[in-house]
């Protein structure tokens, strides 16, 4: 298909005049009407801003067919083995009693489950290298609390594992926070009101909001391979709806963590900004 037509038919899609679009282009309706008709072709330093303005990719616009390297997918992106013995490690060395208590009480509830694997990947992810990556990255960003990484430790234990609370070998704190971070299983409030409610309530527990940040980091950054579009495309809209607001109060309740959420700020940005544009690019 010629960039005219191409120009044309991604125009209708987007429901678009041929004014409109030579308003944002800063051009002229007779020149968008000429290139659609083959009459003349847009300079090439305009493609990059029809693509933007029809939402897609040059090389959709030109019909270029890219390949694809053949690269090597990592199934995971650290040994679990590795992270549990650093964890043991540093917990130990800090002095850190929940969280030794915490690890291989995960480790046990977790024993046998697995995440599901990405389409280019038939093996299947040991569970406990999600929260095995999520105390490794909280204490790499300089996270030393012990209730946050007991926290982060558990924190799928009651919802995944069916854990009772009083069975959480951790102090108050802890077990309050893994029940904030619990997503509640009540049939009688439809699921939109439920999810406002959850996420009010994490954002009152200063350890519940740490652990849902990083949580939900971790998650977009490792599960895009696994989800189908219609299931990425929600998980974007209720992160950028529910989860990028406990960014702000994170840094008001933890501002000796300031520099950590930061960084957890730009590594979730950064990932949804990157995957909301591959999407686009495939819709041709």
């Amino acid at each position: 298909m010629q960039i005219g037509e191409q120009i044309r038919r991604l125009r209708k899609k987007q429901n678009m005049t041929q004014n409109a679009l030579a308003k944002q282009l800063f051009v002229t309706p007779q020149a968008v009407s000429q290139w659609e008709r083959g009459v003349t072709l847009p300079d090439t330093d305009k493609l990059s801003e029809i693509a933007s303005a029809l939402h897609t990719s040059v090389n959709v616009l030109t019909g270029t067919v890219v390949t694809t390297p053949d690269w090597f997918m990592r199934d995971t992106l650290f040994s679990a083995e590795r992270m549990y013995s650093r964890i043991k490690a540093f917990s130990e060395a800090e002095h850190l009693e929940d969280t030794q208590r915490a690890l291989p009480f995960m480790k046990e509830a977790h024993s046998g489950q697995t995440r599901k694997p990405a389409f280019y990947s038939d093996t299947p992810i040991p569970y406990v290298t999600h929260p095995l990556l999520m105390a490794c990255h909280a204490h790499a960003l300089g996270i030393r609390e012990d209730a946050i990484l007991a926290a982060i430790l558990l924190h799928d234990v009651c919802e995944d594992c069916g854990v009772k609370l009083q069975d959480i070998p951790c102090s108050e704190p802890v077990r309050e926070a893994v029940r904030l971070v619990t997503f509640p299983k009540d049939t009688s409030v439809d699921k939109d009101t439920l999810k406002k409610q959850y996420y009010a309530a994490i954002a009152q527990n200063r350890i519940a909001c740490m652990v849902k940040l990083l949580d939900r980091c971790n998650n977009i950054s490792t599960m895009a391979g696994a989800f189908s579009d219609k299931k990425l495309i929600s998980y974007i809209n209720e992160t950028e709806t529910y989860v990028m607001p406990l960014w702000e109060i994170a840094r008001k309740t933890l501002p000796e963590y300031v520099d950590g959420i930061f960084v957890i700020k730009y590594h979730m940005r950064s990932v949804l900004e990157s995957l909301k544009a591959l999407m686009m690019l495939g819709k041709g």
